[in-house]
């Protein structure tokens, strides 16, 4: 079983070497979709994945518009602070894609609205936060969903 982490737009060569780890840890695939905040060869990308970066499954698209045209068939959930329904409740399916947005906005407003219906959140107990780290996001979704399919 798989399942794909999907980060649009990344910004932060540090969090997106941390999730590709991640994603090779669990057995997913990474999309990773343009324009990035960084080059891919970027150093500091390399050493958060260390060496495994070689090993991992990746696929690149040049915007958003190729990401959702190739993968319009997919189901899909979208994680933002902005939803309102817990992460928790998603129904997780094998092959699914977790699609979660850059680091500094979130999603694009336009997506939020177009895909309301598929919207969650990670729960957070303060008002003190308006959001987590992407890389601690996408480690809490990825093992809920294995949890959810009892695939480790």
């Amino acid at each position: 079983m798989a399942l794909n982490i999907v980060l649009i737009e990344p910004e932060i060569p540090n969090n997106t070497g941390n999730i590709g780890r991640l994603a090779l840890a669990t057995g997913s695939r990474l999309h990773l979709v343009k324009p990035f905040g960084f080059e891919i060869d970027d150093k500091r990308l390399k050493r958060a994945g260390l060496d495994y970066w070689q090993h991992l499954e990746v696929i690149y698209y040049e915007s958003k518009e190729e990401f959702f045209t190739k993968n319009a068939d997919k189901k899909m959930a979208f994680l933002s602070s902005h939803g309102t329904k817990s992460h928790w409740d998603i129904q997780f399916e094998d092959d699914m894609f977790l699609v979660f947005g850059k680091e500094s906005v979130g999603l694009p407003k336009p997506l939020i609205e177009a895909r309301k219906e598929d919207l969650f959140k990670i729960p957070m107990y303060s008002d003190n936060i308006r959001s987590l780290n992407i890389a601690n996001a996408v480690s809490i979704v990825i093992y809920e969903g294995l949890r959810s399919l009892k695939s480790l």
